[in-house]
């Protein structure tokens, strides 16, 4: 008896030290310092997004470049939230830099009721809307999150005198979030219903075309279709060059087209990649084709051609551009994309009307100028 009474005082010893370890934080404190933060598991209170390249838990108070932390299931979760889209970088087997991949300890995630109920809202897509509404979903959630928070002092890309990119830290889209948070647990689930009842009403009306379908749909080709009716127009070069960085079929350039939620952790895209690339870099896009359909998805490669085109061979000037700029930059082409097809509106999560075909001419630059502006402050937390 006395032996099992000295075992449950063991258990309850190491249950307390186990709760011990979890670091009680805020967003802010987080992104203040997230080295300090590396490998802690930690418990946070925000408002988790999964937007068009978000899967972030954010805090409208903090005061950084970047204002979230980016979200991840652990390996194998098969969750349904995430970004619609998302770029992550990775070293190529003939990186010029220095590069040892991280050893980040396993997390094990508790998909109890909870977990559930708040995938299950991060993945329910806004619908009501005519035409396109990209990575648009229905709510926003404030939990209590605890996870793994991995941290690096910084997440720009580092150059050498010549341009090319030899080091680099950071995780989620363009790998410009200098934290992330590998989920173990979440509560206190607490959704908001996003309001787009504003756009919807001014496109109310219009039926949204059907998306292109079946085996013969190559959204790339459909891509490069776009650039050559842009040809003409001051975004004609850059859509080209956009468009390019993926190659033709079987080609390869470096930028891997993959196919799923973007919403796991893995150690694999940490690694050191097993093949070459032109400049030493991997550019992984994922694309949720759920959430991506037709259009959308061309819409999606545009955007993320625009990222990959700028982070490889950025204009002069922005070789050192921060999140804000490379942002604003591809949702520039990505309007540019949706005119030249003819499209009627786009929305951007959150009901920010991009694009409008009934704008009278000689606003429409000002009119989406103000909403990539407004829609990267109050809903990507981005500033420059």
């Amino acid at each position: 008896m006395k032996r099992i009474f000295g075992l449950a005082l063991l258990v309850c010893a190491c249950a307390c030290g186990l709760y011990a370890q979890v670091v009680d934080t805020t967003v802010c404190d987080v992104l203040k310092n997230p080295k300090s933060f590396d490998g802690k598991i930690v418990r946070i209170k925000g408002t988790a997004v999964a937007g068009f390249d978000q899967f972030v838990v954010k805090d409208t108070d903090c005061a950084y470049q970047v204002n979230e932390i980016w979200l991840s299931y652990p390996q194998g979760t098969k969750g349904k939230a995430g970004p619609a889209a998302v770029l992550e970088l990775q070293p190529a087997h003939n990186f010029s830099g220095t590069y040892t991949a991280p050893t980040r300890t396993p997390v094990t995630l508790d998909k109890n009721k909870d977990f559930k109920q708040f995938d299950s809202l991060l993945s329910q897509i806004h619908q009501k809307g005519a035409d396109m509404c990209l990575g648009c979903t229905r709510y926003e959630v404030s939990a209590t999150f605890v996870g793994r928070l991995d941290g690096v002092a910084i997440a720009a890309l580092q150059r050498d005198k010549d341009g090319k990119i030899v080091g680099f830290g950071g995780f989620g889209n363009m790998n410009s979030y200098a934290a992330r948070l590998v989920l173990q647990s979440v509560s206190d689930v607490t959704p908001k219903e996003i309001d787009y009842s504003k756009t919807d009403a001014i496109t109310k009306g219009d039926a949204a075309p059907s998306p292109p379908t079946g085996s013969m749909y190559d959204p790339i080709m459909a891509a490069e279709k776009t650039a050559d009716a842009l040809a003409s127009s001051p975004a004609g070069a850059q859509a080209k060059k956009d468009v390019e960085v993926f190659g033709k079929l079987g080609e390869h350039t470096g930028a891997n087209l993959l196919y799923g939620s973007g919403d796991e952790a893995a150690a694999k895209d940490e690694a050191l990649g097993a093949k070459d690339s032109p400049d030493g870099i991997i550019y992984n896009c994922t694309f949720n084709s759920n959430r991506l359909e037709g259009d959308a998805m061309l819409r999606a490669i545009m955007h993320m051609g625009e990222h990959i085109s700028e982070l490889r061979t950025p204009m002069a000037g922005n070789e050192e551009a921060p999140p804000f700029v490379l942002e604003y930059n591809a949702w520039g082409m990505t309007a540019a994309a949706a005119i030249a097809n003819g499209q009627r509106f786009l929305t951007l999560p959150g009901g920010y009307l991009l694009w409008n075909s009934k704008w009278p001419q000689a606003d429409q630059i000002a009119n989406m100028d103000q909403a990539v502006k407004n829609f990267l402050a109050n809903e990507e937390l981005l500033s420059k």
